[in-house]
Order: structure tokens, then C-alpha cells, then sequence
């Protein structure tokens, strides 16, 4: 129990190379995207039918101590993290840039699994993708679609064309070409690209808001509104499910 419990911790995480998957979809996520299990631990009077090899069965006490959520769903698992490199030949990307919610972040992960983007960029992270809000939020997504830690000096380097989302850009979202390979860079929504950022780009883009409330848009809802513009215009087939 306090092996998982230490895994709360960013640094732990870190050090050991290790994320706690709580409730049966994250696990069973997790699971299918070939993720090592280091451990699985399940609940047998709330998962009656769970059939996990090689689990160890606790009581619900335990269980709800290890729980990141006050009501777990009745298994927690611990898995070594995926590492990834940036596919070669990417033609889509979303790089997102000091986000500080684990929520956000694990948000932008679902957003660029569904619209079919390449790898996720986390850069100069102030959330980690492996916090288990940041896993949930993302339901999974973040085990099967690359995410990469990335320097500003790299993504420098990225040989993609830069699209950065900034309030008072002169180039509306829609106008600008992503048929060619294009990174998107989004920023926090309340401090948005830091200057530095910005000054990589080779083009920025706006998306217009109507509304007199709200001066900008939630970072994951951002993304997405880039994201399924580039597949729009690539006339890109995205799968519904329903």
C-alpha cells in the first residue's frame, strides 16, 4: 500500500518509471496497449467477475486507500511508463507548452488520439501526463499515443511547420495551410505561448471568439478545434463510434 501511495508523487513516478491505472477502463487500457504490469490489485467484493492474471486480491479498505478517486471502481494497477520516441515522418502533432492542470493535459492527450495526430510534445511541463487526473482525463489515451518530453531547443528543431494559437493573431485559424506536416502549439489558457515560443513559430493563428466572458478557450478545446481543422482540410477520414 505505501509503494502505491508514493506513486502520488510526480518525483516518485519519475524516479521509478512507474504510473498507478485506476477503475477497469484505465487498467484494461493500459493492459491492451502493452504496458508492463508491476502490480495489480483488485477488490473482489467490487469486482466480483475480474479476471486479471496475476493480481493479488485485497479488501475494499485497502483498496480505497491505495485510490487516487474517493469511490474506486475496484482495481488499481501499477505499470512501468511507456517511452516513446517521435515517430519518424510525423505529419501531425500537437505540442502543448507549460500547461499546469493534469486535466488539461490528459485532455489534450484524448483530443490528439481522436483526431489521429502523430505524438503529444509536453514542454516545459508544469503537469505530468502520468498523474493519474491526467490518465483518467485522457481516458487511456496517453498509453497508446506517443507522448513525448521535449525541450524548446528540440522542438526547435522539428522539421514540421510551427502553428501557434495566440489571442490578437492576424491569421485566422482557417486560413492557415496544414496539408503539409504541421505541429500545433498550444499554451496554457490563462498566460497562453510564452514569447519565447512564439518567436518559433512560422506562423500564428487566432480563433475567433464571439463571446464577451471568455477571452480564450479551455487549452484541450484549442487543440481540438486546430487539430480537426487540419484533418478537415487534409480530407481526412476520422473514425465515429457510437
Amino acid at each position: 500500500m505505501k509503494d502505491v501511495l508514493r506513486l502520488r508523487k510526480a518525483r516518485e513516478r519519475r524516479r521509478d518509471g512507474l504510473l498507478v491505472a485506476e477503475g477497469t477502463r484505465e487498467v484494461d487500457r493500459a493492459l491492451a496497449a502493452g504496458l508492463a504490469p508491476r502490480a495489480l490489485y483488485v477488490a473482489p467484493e467490487l469486482l466480483p467477475d475480474a479476471r486479471y492474471d496475476g493480481a493479488e486480491e485485497v479488501s475494499v479498505r485497502v483498496l480505497a486507500k491505495m485510490a487516487y478517486r474517493a469511490e474506486p471502481e475496484g482495481v488499481v494497477g501499477v505499470f512501468e511508463v511507456p517511452r516513446h520516441a517521435l515517430p519518424p515522418d510525423a505529419t501531425l502533432l500537437l505540442v502543448a507548452v507549460g500547461i499546469e492542470k493534469p486535466g488539461n493535459l490528459g485532455a489534450m492527450a484524448r483530443t490528439a488520439d481522436a483526431a489521429g495526430a502523430d505524438a503529444l510534445l509536453v514542454v516545459d511541463a508544469q503537469s505530468d501526463p502520468w498523474n493519474p487526473n491526467a490518465i483518467r482525463a485522457s481516458t487511456g489515451a496517453v498509453f497508446s499515443l506517443p507522448v513525448v518530453d521535449a525541450t524548446r531547443d528540440e522542438l526547435a528543431r522539428l522539421p514540421q511547420q510551427k502553428v501557434a494559437a495566440t489571442l490578437g493573431a492576424r491569421v485566422r485559424h482557417t486560413d492557415a495551410d496544414y496539408t503539409r506536416p504541421t505541429a500545433f502549439l498550444v499554451g496554457a489558457e490563462d498566460t497562453g505561448l510564452p514569447a519565447g515560443y512564439r518567436a518559433l513559430a512560422d506562423v500564428e493563428v487566432e480563433i475567433p471568439m464571439r463571446g464577451t466572458a471568455a477571452d480564450s478557450l479551455n487549452a484541450s478545446a484549442a487543440a481540438a478545434v486546430l487539430l480537426y481543422e487540419a484533418v478537415r482540410q487534409r480530407g481526412s477520414q476520422v473514425a465515429f463510434g457510437g
